[in-house]
């Protein structure tokens, strides 16, 4: 029947226009996707290729990239919330301290009851004889009545006056010369492993620790030999306007009593709601794991998932990370090079790791001085020794590079500047304008930003854009593409900084921070992805550091196709 073979020509050749039409979109919808920055919601496996760029890449030379905030030690296993799902017992004890601070009921005993009259004696003795004034009017007269949650713990005025935070930062963690392991004050929140199981071991031990234990410990001036009551400093009112003048005057032996107490409670509280042989063991398994081997756990993900990266930046690397990458196996495939201005002290610096194959000569010049030197001269910015690193390299193929490393500021204030400032060194030193640029760093944007006083992701994407530059996230970053999830636990100085929880998410540090920036006339996106596991992973909605990953920020990688 004519009619009906009319019909179904007319069929397929609708079905096959359907199909096109179809192709055409989808293929549309991806380059959208790959610009906006929503790309690696498809294309995130590191193992997975573009079918699209497949004849691109057989011609182009592929650039690996990956660049990681790993992080500064923290002194303190129970800071921040980890996911630990390998042991009930830490979520129990976690929520249980949780339920002690917000709802101490009958648990909101008189700080007498904890730190002791006899412990109190015992202490006005040994202040006395270094020479202190007495402060038992202090005592009798504003403390050892309060409670220990709502009138000390909790209290606001308190913490303003860093009567108990001033000498738990001083003397929580004393790196001491000659010696690779710190010495540790007898406290339930840093890596100290005596025991803690009652109250009379743990004063037994602060107090020889606090007024007995010299210590030799590397300052400006040289080595000097130090008991930790001598490294305490006064709290002056100029700085700390809630101190009054008269506890200025006292400052020494009224902020080592408030340490005292501040200690006692938190020893006090792990006995009452958790048994001494669970929560000793919990904390020695997690120091061990996030203090202990945090070095060699960060270099042996480096090694082992992407030790075939061409270029790796890394941010907040102490110097002895850099010193035994250098010595270990990383230093056989990778040039190391670190920040001329390396801060050994605040121990946090920007490194920058090439590849020996890739660039086969290593770093040529450090330009970061160039980088300072093209701030605004009518600005403040806020970077720190050690946070930028920029350097030039000569790739295999005879393209020169521009690579640069940065750890933001907390507010993420100085990424703009940085940025801008790394693109105009560039522009007008004619040695530097034909050099291609890789800059990894942890940005520290902000998924909702509190105006003027936080860094916004967005805002960030716009003025890469402005650069001629794009990200390995495309041109718009996505404000929901988080690389940090951690959030503060009650075990910790700054209760107002914790969080319940429930409410880890909402009020935690969940925010795209991290980003491998380049320019867009040199470089096509292949391939990105982040991991939080160590593992070329990324688990959504899980709050690391974890046993099994070290650092507070994902890992982000990208392959990058150079441009001839």
């Amino acid at each position: 029947n004519p009619s009906n073979l009319y019909r179904a020509d007319s069929t397929h050749k609708l079905n096959k226009n359907t199909i096109i039409i179809f192709l055409a979109a989808t293929a549309l919808y991806a380059a959208f996707l790959r610009h906006s920055g929503g790309a690696e919601k498809f294309f995130n496996s590191p193992n997975s290729s573009d079918p699209s760029m497949s004849s691109y890449s057989k011609t182009s030379e592929k650039l690996s990239v990956a660049t990681w905030n790993i992080a500064a030690i923290n002194n303190n296993p129970f800071e921040y919330w980890i996911t630990y799902d390998e042991n009930p017992d830490y979520e129990k004890m976690m929520k249980n301290i949780e339920a002690f601070l917000e709802d101490p009921g009958e648990h909101d005993v008189p700080v007498k009851d904890v730190f002791t009259e006899d412990m109190f004696s015992q202490l006005e003795k040994r202040m006395e004889k270094v020479g202190w004034d007495n402060i038992r009017s202090f005592w009798d007269d504003e403390f050892k009545d309060r409670k220990i949650i709502s009138g000390f713990m909790k209290d606001p005025e308190l913490g303003s006056k860093r009567l108990a935070s001033m000498p738990d930062r001083i003397t929580n963690t004393i790196n001491v010369a000659n010696s690779a392991e710190p010495v540790c004050r007898p406290t339930v929140i840093n890596m100290y492993e005596g025991d803690l199981g009652t109250l009379e071991k743990w004063w037994n031990e602060w107090e020889k620790f606090m007024f007995d234990r010299k210590l030799t410990i590397s300052t400006k001036d040289g080595k000097v030999s130090q008991i930790p009551y001598e490294m305490l400093q006064p709290i002056k009112k100029a700085k700390y306007p809630a101190i009054t003048e008269v506890e200025e005057a006292v400052s020494l032996p009224l902020q080592t009593m408030c340490g005292a107490i501040f200690d006692a409670i938190l020893v006090h509280m792990m006995n009452t709601v958790s048994k001494p042989n669970i929560w000793q063991p919990l904390k020695k398994t997690m120091v061990e794991n996030l203090n202990k081997q945090k070095v060699p756990h960060t270099l042996q993900i480096l090694n082992k998932e992407y030790g075939d990266s061409d270029i790796i930046t890394l941010q907040e690397v102490s110097a002895s990370l850099i010193e035994k990458a250098m010595g270990g196996p990383l230093g056989k495939k990778f040039w190391v090079s670190a920040p001329s201005d390396l801060d050994a002290v605040r121990d946090q610096n920007s490194v920058i790791m090439l590849s020996k194959k890739t660039f086969p000569k290593g770093a040529a010049e450090e330009i970061t001085e160039k980088v300072y030197k093209a701030f605004p001269e009518d600005k403040d910015i806020p970077v720190a020794k050690g946070d930028i690193n920029a350097i030039t390299a000569i790739h295999k193929t005879g393209s020169k590079f521009v690579i640069a490393s940065f750890h933001g500021d907390t507010n993420g204030l100085a990424t703009i500047p940085v940025n801008n400032a790394i693109v105009k060194a560039m522009s007008i030193d004619s040695d530097l304008s034909d050099h291609k640029l890789i800059f990894g760093l942890d940005a520290n944007t902000y998924e909702n930003a509190i105006p003027g006083k936080q860094q916004d992701v967005m805002e960030w994407g716009e003025s890469y854009v402005e650069n001629g530059q794009s990200s390995c996230w495309g041109d718009i970053p996505q404000k929901g593409n988080y690389t940090t999830y951690n959030a503060r636990t009650y075990l910790q100085p700054q209760l107002n900084k914790a969080c319940k929880s429930s409410e880890k998410r909402s009020c935690g540090d969940v925010n795209p921070k991290d980003f491998i920036i380049f320019n867009k006339e040199h470089f096509d996106v292949l391939d990105t992805w982040k991991d939080n596991t160590g593992k070329k992973k990324y688990i959504e909605d899980m709050a690391f550091p974890t046993l099994d990953f070290p650092s507070d920020h994902g890992i982000l990688a990208t392959t990058l196709l150079m441009k001839k």
